[in-house]
């Protein structure tokens, strides 16, 4: 009798909820929520989160980049944000992204509080995700993941509650939340396709009728809509499917990014890094007994399948991906880590005596925050190179990328200021990605030197002119022509080849050569 006891108490079979577990997630909310609204920007930004916070002040569903990076949910409401009376809206859609991510963190206690029955388990695998580098960096600006890992955590509940219950409401639930999900990111693909494998199983040994899985279809298109109509619109205005299609699914140009199957050395070791930077605690162990845990419980409920294939999925997808921003798509995997470390701190707990190595675990769920306060330093003096520009004004780039906080950060907004003050009359400024949704936002939000036309190679703002080999020495003619950065990739080949760039103070102004 005892040693059926021990066995049940280290298994991970569904646990009934109690009085207490409202209340406990209610708890684990609200500190995620106190943590990332002290780390959230309180402005604008660069890169992603400044096209984001672009894109929100004028509406814009749909973007510049592809169907693929529309992520219409979010921006739906990220708008309705702009309707809250109090504060700028680039600081309200930075904290959306904040709220998002410690629904995330909730969800993900409450997973793991429903499958082990252990608060300290879920405590300690929502704890990791929360301070995870990418993910709080992320839940510290302006993205979309986070609301993304808002509802896949979701799902995740919706499913072991599918597998404990059988009420398929549960099920018409996922389809529902999945189509969110779709309509915020196409990450939602993923577990989309081990969902369509369990319900076809379920289906084909008929625990599930071909009407229930018809309702699962109709929710799923139900919150997909946001995204369907963006589709569809292109669709009809473009008159060419097989276009909209490849759009939705890989965006303008990153179709070879996504179906890439050769992994390099380089990415190899990029990958490794990430993963230790994003869980530098002895905690990280408890992943490997948190699988072979899973593993055990997956020979008696399928369930266990389920969350290994999307760890495999979400691996293999992030870990081949080519993207110059693709540590953000590890995102995803980190949260299924995190389940594993819940999982296996469930295990060692189960088995241990007296409370120390509990407490130890709970104390290396604060490491990380003393490792990316001391990386950019450690960093810098190592010498490392962590392959970033270098030349952004106003961020240092080991700061701002390996600590995750962004309290009180107002370094895009300073420099968007700075440089429309200094330039002369009717000038034109080439942005990059990087540094251009501060200049947008600026020169919009405040009605500031609206006589500066800004150019960039995504975004068509108004009044912007071409900007082209053929069209420079005319707008040369018409007033001064600046440039964010002359380095390659950031400034056009035939501005570097063919013209001389002089410093103007964080600029760099465009001049025939030899004037």
């Amino acid at each position: 009798m005892k040693d059926d006891a021990q066995r049940r108490s280290r298994s991970l079979a569904v646990a009934k909820p109690g009085f207490r577990l409202p209340c406990q997630y209610g708890t684990v909310l609200v500190a995620a929520m106190i943590l990332y609204g002290f780390s959230c920007a309180p402005g604008l930004l660069w890169q992603d989160s400044g096209l984001i916070q672009y894109r929100t002040i004028n509406n814009d569903i749909q973007g510049f980049l592809g169907l693929a990076l529309s992520h219409p949910l979010f921006y739906l409401l990220a708008i309705c944000t702009k309707a809250i009376p109090w504060a700028e809206v680039v600081y309200k859609v930075n904290l959306l992204s904040a709220l998002a991510g410690a629904i995330a963190v909730a969800n993900l206690f409450l997973f793991i509080r429903l499958w082990t029955g252990r608060s300290l388990a879920a405590i300690l695998g929502a704890g990791t995700l929360a301070l995870s580098h990418t993910f709080w960096q992320h839940a510290s600006m302006a993205e979309t993941y986070t609301l993304w890992a808002a509802l896949f955590t979701a799902e995740l509940i919706v499913v072991l509650q599918y597998t404990k219950t059988r009420r398929t409401g549960y099920l018409y639930g996922l389809g529902l939340l999945n189509g969110l999900a779709a309509a915020v990111h196409m990450l939602a693909v993923i577990p989309l396709a081990v969902y369509v494998v369990y319900v076809g199983l379920l289906w084909k040994r008929r625990a599930l009728a071909g009407k229930d899985v018809g309702m699962m279809v109709l929710f799923w298109m139900v919150g997909c809509l946001p995204y369907e109509y963006l589709i569809v619109r292109n669709m009809i205005d473009s008159g060419n499917i097989i276009g909209a299609l490849s759009s939705a699914l890989f965006g303008n140009r990153w179709k070879g990014e996504v179906l890439n199957a050769a992994i390099s050395g380089q990415l190899v070791k990029e990958n490794l890094l990430l993963w230790v930077l994003n869980f530098p605690t002895p905690n990280a162990v408890l992943a490997f007994i948190g699988t072979i845990a899973v593993t055990k419980a997956a020979r008696r409920d399928a369930f266990g399948w389920l969350v290994l294939a999307m760890v495999v999925l979400f691996l293999v997808f992030a870990f081949r991906y080519t993207v110059p921003d693709r540590y953000a798509f590890f995102i995803p995997f980190y949260c299924m880590v995190s389940i594993l470390i819940g999982c296996g701190a469930h295990r060692v707990l189960s088995q241990a005596r007296g409370g120390f190595l509990a407490v130890a675990m709970m104390a290396c769920v604060l490491l990380p925050v003393g490792v990316y306060a001391a990386a950019p330093r450690a960093t810098r003096q190592a010498g490392l190179d962590i392959r970033t520009r270098g030349d952004v004004p106003y961020r240092d780039d080991l700061r701002f990328f390996l600590t995750p906080w962004k309290t009180g950060y107002a370094g895009a907004g300073r420099f968007a200021v700075e440089a429309l003050t200094a330039v002369g009359p009717g000038a034109v400024i080439y942005a990059d990605l990087t540094t251009v949704g501060p200049l947008l936002v600026t020169q919009q939000a405040a009605a500031f030197r609206s006589d500066v036309a800004i150019v960039s190679p995504a975004i068509h703002s108004p009044g912007a002119p071409l900007f082209n080999a053929q069209s420079l020495p005319g707008l040369l003619q018409a007033g001064p022509v600046y440039v964010v950065s002359r380095n390659p990739g950031y400034c056009p080949a035939f501005v570097r080849e063919g013209y001389d760039l002089v410093q103007a103070g964080l600029l760099w102004q465009v001049r025939i050569r030899g004037s």
